[in-house]
Parts: structure tokens; C-alpha cells; sequence
């Protein structure tokens, strides 16, 4: 394998064109049949959707504890920022969205790992209500900071840059949206139910 170019982003992530040179794969070693090698490419999208969304979670697990931190530590007109009811109600938010992203992915990852019928929608929402939360959560840390979050290379900073990819890296939340909402209408414009509890 030869990188031929690698893509400058916003942020370090590896992004490139390859090219596979003087190669030859013994029939005994492909990966399904010949030809169908996008068709299985699609078929990896929902399971990277959940890593997505659990990278989603790392990066505002971190934003949510850099803030907490900071206004913790940081006074003004007296006391630390976090007694500012403002502040409490911002990392209140933080909190509560972070948890949600974090049992959804969880649930999904849950669902592939069991075959359970419905992974696909379920990959769809926890990528896109992670990466979603994730750049809420990481924006309302840098406005936390403050001026001190627009120091380049402060960890809120580098994770402004890093967040912003992720509603885009396998399938952007407008993609996610459309595959959930024709899950949920179905073909024939009904309802599908993947959930016993739910019933309408």
C-alpha cells in the first residue's frame, strides 16, 4: 500500500489517498466475493457509526470535565465561576446530554453485538445525538473558558477543532436523519415497530 496524498483538516485526523501497487491477493484471502467489495464497505457504516458516536462521547466526557474544572478554580467578583447560576445551569446541560449520548451508543453497540433487528436506525441516532451533544457540549466548555479557550493549543481549543468532523465522518447528521426517519415511516408509509413498548 503507497499513501499517495494526505488531506490537510482542521484537525489530526488520518485522512488520505491509498493506493494498492504490484499487489496480488490469493482468491483464499478476499474479503466476500469479487465486485462486492462497496457493498461490503456499506455494510461496515453502521457498526463505525457506533465508534463515532462513542469517539463523540470521549471528546465531551473531556470538554464537560475541563469545564467543570475551570469553574471550579476560576473566581470572579468573589467567589468561583461555578456558583454563578448560569454556569450551574450550562454544566447541568452538559451533564444531562452527555449521559443521553452516552446510553445510546451504548445501546446501540449493545444492539450489533447481540444481532438484535433495528441496529441500523438505532447506529443512526446515537451517531447523530452524540455528535450533535458532543459539539453543543464542547462549544458551551470553550464559552465557559472564556478567552483562555481561544488560546491555541488549551485542551478546549484543540477539541473545538477535533468535535466539528465527527458530524461528518460516516454519514453527516443530515444523512442520519434521513435514514432514521425511513426507518421509522417504513416503505409503505407506516410505522415500523422495533420496540414492543411502543405502539403507535
Amino acid at each position: 500500500m503507497v499513501v499517495k496524498e494526505k488531506t490537510r483538516l482542521i484537525s489530526s485526523h488520518p485522512i488520505g489517498t491509498i493506493a494498492f501497487e504490484d499487489c496480488s491477493i490469493p482468491e483464499t484471502q478476499l474479503v466476500g466475493k469479487e465486485g462486492e467489495g462497496l457493498k461490503i464497505a456499506f455494510a461496515t457504516l453502521d457498526m463505525l457509526r457506533c465508534t463515532v458516536g462513542a469517539a463523540a462521547v470521549g471528546l465531551a466526557q473531556r470538554a464537560f470535565e475541563e469545564a467543570l474544572c475551570y469553574s471550579q478554580k476560576r473566581h470572579q467578583f468573589g467567589r468561583s465561576l461555578a456558583h454563578f447560576q448560569g454556569i450551574q445551569w450550562k454544566l447541568a446541560d452538559m451533564a444531562t446530554e452527555l449521559e443521553a449520548a452516552r446510553l445510546l451508543v451504548y445501546q446501540a453497540a449493545w444492539m450489533n453485538d447481540h444481532g438484535h433487528e433495528g441496529f441500523k436506525e438505532k447506529a443512526s441516532m446515537a451517531k447523530l445525538f452524540a455528535t450533535e451533544a458532543a459539539q453543543r457540549i464542547v462549544d458551551q466548555a470553550l464559552q465557559i473558558h472564556g478567552g483562555v479557550g481561544l488560546i491555541s493549543g488549551t485542551p478546549v481549543e484543540q477539541l473545538y477543532r477535533d468535535v466539528r468532523a465527527l458530524r461528518i465522518y460516516e454519514g453527516s447528521s443530515e444523512i442520519q436523519r434521513l435514514i432514521i426517519a425511513r426507518s421509522l415511516i417504513g416503505r409503505n408509509g407506516k410505522r415500523k415497530v422495533h420496540n414492543p413498548l411502543i405502539r403507535w
